[in-house]
């Protein structure tokens, strides 16, 4: 049975994962869009 207060405990943790997950997504499109401008005769 899952331990609802470690479970609780680990949420911030994980919280922080997707977010920085979501920040290096957007940066490499970002990345790949200034790349495209760049190289784009």
């Amino acid at each position: 049975m899952i331990q609802l207060q470690a479970f609780l405990n680990t949420l911030p943790i994980m919280l922080y994962g997707m977010v920085g997950i979501f920040v290096v997504i957007i940066i490499i499109y970002l990345l790949i869009l200034g790349l495209n401008k760049a190289f784009n005769n």
